[in-house]
C-alpha cells in the first residue's frame, strides 16, 4: 500500500511526510522522497500487553512526496512518474496564512484541474496509437480500448476526475495499466493552525470542502502539523498529555492512517502469541484463505480451517486457552470474510 503526498508548493508536504515517516528531510534539496509510517494500533498494543512477546509489528503505510509537484510538471508530464504507481494520493492543503491565495477549495479544483489535464493528454496519446494499431488489425480488444478511451475524454472535456467515471470490471481492467492520476483514490489532508486545532472535528466543513468530498473515492482529515512537530520524539504518555492540551485524544499519525484506511477499503487483523502479535493489512471483505496468504502463501495453499476471535473478547477472557476451553474460538472455513480486529490463528496441512 502506497500513498503519493501531493500538493502546492509551502503547504506543509514536508511537515506531513516528516510527521508520519520520522525521517530527517534535508530542505536545501527538493528531490522526490520514500518513506514508512509506523501505522498506530491501540487494539495491538493490548494484545501485546497480553501476551508479552518477544517481537511486536505494526501495519505500515509507504509513503512518497513528489517534491518537484507543480501546475507546470503536471501539464508536461515531467517530474511525476512517481505519482503514477501509488495507489492513492494525499493532497496537502494550508488552512491558515492564505491572504492573496484562495480558499482550501480553491487549492483542491486547481490541483483537481491540472491532474485532469495531464490524464487528457495521455488518454489522446493513447487514443492516437489504437487508432493507428486498428488501421493494421481490427481486433476485439483494441476497438474495446477505443471506446473505454472515448468515454474517458468526454468525461475529462468536461473537466471530471476519472474516479467519478463509472467503469465495469472489463473497463477497469483495459485502463488500469496506465496509472491515470485523477482516478486514484483521494484524501485532503487539511494543515490547521494551533489556534484552529481544538476546533478540529468541524475543520473540513469550515473550510468548504464538502462539494469535494461529494466525489467517489474521496476522503478528507484535518491535522496540525505543527503540533505534531512539538510531539515527535517525545514519550507516549507526554505526548498523549501534550494533545489532551489542545483537546485531541489520537495523533494525526493515527487520523492519516485511519483516513487512509477507510478510503482504500482496508481493514487489519492480528496474530497474537509469545513470540509476535502483528497487525496485517487486507481488504475488506477478504476471504479466510487470501487473508492466511497475507501472512505466508503456503498458509493459503494448506489452507485447513482458521481460528477466530474479535480482540476486545480475547482481551476479556484473558488467554487463548480461556478462549479455547469455553469454547469461543470459531472455526472458520477458507470463504469465511474476515473482519477488523480479529484475531486469527491458521491451521494448516504444510
Amino acid at each position: 500500500m502506497k500513498t503519493g503526498i501531493i500538493g502546492f508548493p509551502q503547504v506543509g508536504k514536508t511537515s506531513l511526510f516528516t510527521m508520519l515517516t520520522g525521517a530527517e528531510v534535508n530542505l536545501a534539496r527538493r528531490e522526490d522522497r520514500v518513506g514508512v509510517a509506523t501505522v498506530p494500533d491501540t487494539r495491538l498494543d493490548q494484545l501485546a500487553e497480553l501476551f508479552h512477546p518477544a517481537k511486536l509489528t505494526h501495519a505500515t503505510i509507504e509513503l512518497s512526496e513528489v517534491g518537484s509537484l507543480t501546475p507546470e510538471s503536471l501539464r508536461d508530464g515531467s517530474g511525476i512518474a512517481a505519482l503514477r504507481t501509488v495507489d492513492a494520493l494525499a493532497q496537502v492543503i494550508r488552512a491558515f496564512d492564505r491572504l492573496g491565495e484562495g480558499t482550501p477549495a480553491n487549492d483542491v479544483r486547481n490541483l483537481e484541474f491540472d491532474m485532469i489535464v495531464s490524464d487528457l493528454g495521455q488518454v489522446e496519446k493513447r487514443m492516437e496509437r489504437v487508432a493507428k494499431d486498428m488501421k493494421k488489425q481490427r481486433t476485439p480488444a483494441l476497438v474495446a480500448e477505443a471506446t473505454i478511451l472515448e468515454r474517458m475524454k468526454a468525461h475529462l472535456e468536461l473537466e471530471k476526475p476519472l474516479r467519478t467515471l463509472a467503469l465495469g470490471a472489463d473497463e477497469e481492467k483495459l485502463t488500469r495499466g496506465f496509472q491515470f492520476l485523477s482516478q486514484k483514490p483521494i484524501l485532503y489532508v487539511l494543515n490547521l493552525s494551533e489556534a484552529e486545532a481544538p476546533e478540529m472535528a468541524g475543520a473540513v466543513a469550515r473550510h468548504g470542502l464538502e462539494t469535494a468530498l461529494a466525489a467517489p473515492n474521496t476522503g478528507a482529515v484535518a491535522i496540525c502539523a505543527k503540533i505534531e512537530a512539538e510531539i515527535a520524539g517525545l514519550p507516549e504518555a507526554e505526548a498523549a498529555e501534550f494533545l489532551s492540551g489542545y483537546g485531541l485524544h489520537e495523533s494525526g499519525l493515527a487520523r492519516v492512517a485511519q483516513a487512509v484506511y477507510q478510503l482504500l477499503g482496508l481493514i487489519s487483523f492480528f496474530t497474537a502469541g509469545e513470540d509476535e502479535c502483528r497487525a496485517w493489512t487486507i481488504a475488506r471483505d477478504t476471504p479466510a484463505v487470501a487473508a492466511a496468504g497475507a501472512i505466508h502463501t503456503d498458509l493459503s495453499k494448506h489452507f485447513i480451517r482458521a481460528e477466530v476471535i474479535g480482540w476486545q473478547e480475547l482481551l476479556q477472557l484473558g488467554s487463548e486457552a480461556a478462549a479455547r476451553s469455553q469454547g469461543k474460538l470459531r472455526l472458520e472455513g477458507k470463504d469465511y470474510l474476515v473482519r477488523d480486529g480479529e484475531v486469527m490463528h491458521i491451521r494448516h496441512s504444510g
